[in-house]
């Protein structure tokens, strides 16, 4: 077995970061393009939804890991609170002014790969909650998903080279999250888009240079999203013949050691190791029985060495981190 389903208390430890943070709008990252002086506004009128969570991107996908634990276990002793903060901010009022943010001039390429693509999870997330009040939570994310799955492709035709690093801008992780939204919401032309890009750039890729691997603040690794990616588009056979070609020692592979866990940068160390784990869990479930168990193994020993240390106390992991502990637990299709 590659992934297992959250279990209660897990859903409970991992739901309980998110819930302290949607809300918390300092300390604040702000990725923030100005047009003009009457843009110097505080988080929470720029982003009526996502203004929590020290940056956007994580806010967004801290709600989607809300939103994944209450979907698992609708009885969560934060439930009724979790309520409270759903119909507090997803309004179509607000959701139109995350729109208009979008649109201003100057933010055609904010957030874009990884903001985008979480986004786009988060609304195949309420899509799939059987929460009475779920389609018209989702409802009010309609305005800023309609932007993001019309300017994807318009992306990927302008990359003429795929980005490969460890952080925000990797466009295989990317490419990810946003298939998994084209497969929950049967958008064949996303799917087609992205299948056709990542073939292209990806497709005769060999030798990966993982040995390199990690840089100091990465929190993704650029080889193994990409064979993630290209694990999810081939046929079987076809993707273990381009996964030994592309990484003939996976062994390469070692648990990164996070010095200091106050340090922001740092501490992305702790989600390289929980998304390594997810894709490594990924990827051997696409390959032949006998390949799969020493990356298992490989997983587990990632997935030690960073789960126990979420509730650090120290913001710059807290309010992230337990999003990748969950796609490291059960990945993205749980």
């Amino acid at each position: 077995m590659t992934f297992t389903r959250l279990t209660r208390a897990q859903a409970e430890r991992f739901a309980a970061l998110p819930l302290r943070n949607l809300t918390r709008e300092y300390p604040n990252s702000l990725a923030h393009f100005l047009n003009g002086p009457e843009d110097v506004q505080p988080p929470h009128l720029l982003h009526p939804i996502f203004y929590g969570s020290y940056d956007w991107h994580s806010c967004v996908h801290g709600w989607w890991l809300l939103t994944r634990c209450l979907r698992r276990h609708p009885d969560l002793a934060q439930a009724a609170e979790a309520e409270g903060l759903y119909e507090n901010h997803f309004r179509p009022e607000s959701g139109e002014a995350e729109a208009a943010y979008l649109d201003a001039p100057g933010r055609q390429t904010w957030q874009r790969p990884y903001g985008w693509g979480w986004l786009l999870m988060l609304s195949a997330e309420l899509e799939q909650w059987q929460h009475p009040q779920a389609s018209r939570w989702r409802a009010a994310l309609g305005p800023l998903e309609e932007r993001i799955t019309a300017r994807f492709p318009a992306y990927m035709d302008r990359l003429t080279y795929p980005i490969r690093v460890g952080t925000h801008f990797n466009t295989a992780f990317g490419l990810l999250l946003a298939l998994h939204y084209a497969h929950v919401m049967r958008d064949d032309r996303l799917a087609a888009a992205i299948a056709a890009y990542a073939r292209r750039v990806f497709g005769a890729d060999t030798d990966y240079p993982a040995r390199y691997e990690p840089n100091g603040d990465d929190f993704l690794s650029g080889a193994l999203v990409e064979a993630l990616l290209m694990a999810r588009l081939l046929p079987a056979g076809d993707f273990t013949h381009w996964w030994r070609a592309f990484l003939p020692e996976p062994d390469v592979f070692r648990p990164a050691i996070v010095a200091d866990r106050a340090d922001a940068k740092g501490v992305h160390l702790d989600g390289l190791n929980l998304s390594r784990a997810w894709c490594l869990r990924g990827i051997a479930a696409c390959l032949p029985e006998a390949e799969r168990l020493p990356l298992l193994n490989i997983a587990a020993a990632h997935e030690t060495a960073s789960l126990p240390f979420l509730e650090s106390g120290h913001y710059g992991g807290e309010h992230w981190l337990a999003t990748y502990a969950a796609l490291a637990v059960e990945g993205l299709d749980g």
